[in-house]
């Protein structure tokens, strides 16, 4: 078949390398350009140097809109509406957005909320798509086999680590490397973004959703993965839960529940979400994992773009963990 044309704004970030880092190798696409104002004309592998041997691509200041079949926005948040209002973007391009611009359901635009697990057939006749937040697509991915079955009937307890690259490229006071080895920190605590397109998810699967979720954001000390810990109390056994779970994901192409308690690992480079239950009392216990840059942004892009078009979900995606 014929290769889609894929182009990609703000081509310089963690999420941008990971993206081609997935594209370049992607068994159905080619990239047509990387747009990058502030690297226009230098090699992209100065920038994304795991990319050497790998591409001859060049950063480009250029929009090229009609060479393309797909644009992927990987912008800072903010920037991507900013971009859509200023250029006149054509109505038959398919366009993936990792900002937080466009997840909150408004009159305003037709973007689909791009979590697969949740909107796979919205996904599949979409025409533009707002890739979820990281924390949000892990915690989400603990809650939604229970909010379908209308189980969610308690306030909700989150605590999640994320790696460092979750932080962006540019380094901050809390990102470079002397700050962020061998120490941890909350932040936002109770009001992290990500909570607003959790809560529409849940009042999309659970009418009526009202309960608070208690989100603790922590920085880990890892450069990437996000592992959470969420708990909720629930008379449902263990056994009706792992059943529940396993029924909801059975035909996830990348979210797996598993028996054993797993660790962040099995899922560092990868696309894959990792789910473990355990009970305790009237709380249940659900672990999730995924990798920030793959399952919490570029790879889920990828795996959106995937259904998009028709494809393998699983196209370009089969990605081996970092085991040690």
């Amino acid at each position: 078949m014929t290769k889609i044309k894929a182009g990609v704004i703000g081509g310089a970030g963690y999420t941008a390398g990971e993206l081609l880092r997935i594209l370049v190798n992607h068994p159905n696409v080619e990239i047509e350009f990387v747009n990058s104002s502030s690297n226009a004309g230098n090699p992209v592998i100065d920038v994304h140097s795991g990319l050497v041997g790998e591409t001859n691509l060049v950063f480009t200041s250029e929009l090229p809109f009609e060479k393309v079949d797909v644009l992927f926005l990987c912008s800072a948040h903010g920037d991507s509406k900013k971009f859509m209002d200023e250029h006149n973007v054509p109505e038959n391009l398919k366009i993936v957005d990792l900002s937080t611009d466009y997840r909150q359901k408004r009159d305003d635009h037709d973007f689909v909320y791009g979590l697969p697990e949740m909107n796979r057939n919205e996904i599949r006749n979409a025409q533009r798509i707002a890739n979820p937040g990281c924390f949000a697509t892990a915690i989400q991915l603990a809650l939604l086999p229970l909010a379908a079955a209308r189980k969610i009937t308690d306030e909700v307890h989150v605590n999640a680590i994320t790696g460092s690259t979750g932080a962006g490229v540019k380094p901050s006071s809390t990102s470079h490397f002397s700050w962020r080895n061998n120490n941890i920190s909350i932040y936002k605590a109770f009001g992290h973004q990500h909570l607003q397109e959790i809560g529409q998810s849940m009042r999309q699967l659970q009418a009526g959703f009202d309960k608070d979720i208690n989100f603790l954001p922590v920085r880990g000390n890892f450069p990437r993965g996000i592992f959470v810990s969420t708990y909720l109390n629930t008379d449902i056994s263990l056994d009706e839960a792992k059943s529940l779970f396993k029924d909801y994901y059975r035909d996830a192409a990348f979210t797996f529940v598993v028996d054993k308690n797993p660790d962040m690992k099995q899922v560092v480079n990868t696309n894959k979400a990792i789910i473990y239950l355990e009970k305790h009392g009237r709380k249940l216990l659900i672990v999730s994992m995924i990798d920030n840059l793959l399952k919490g942004a570029s790879g889920q892009a990828v795996q959106n773009m995937n259904l998009m078009f028709g494809l393998d979900e699983k196209a370009g995606l089969n990605l081996k963990a970092i085991g040690f």
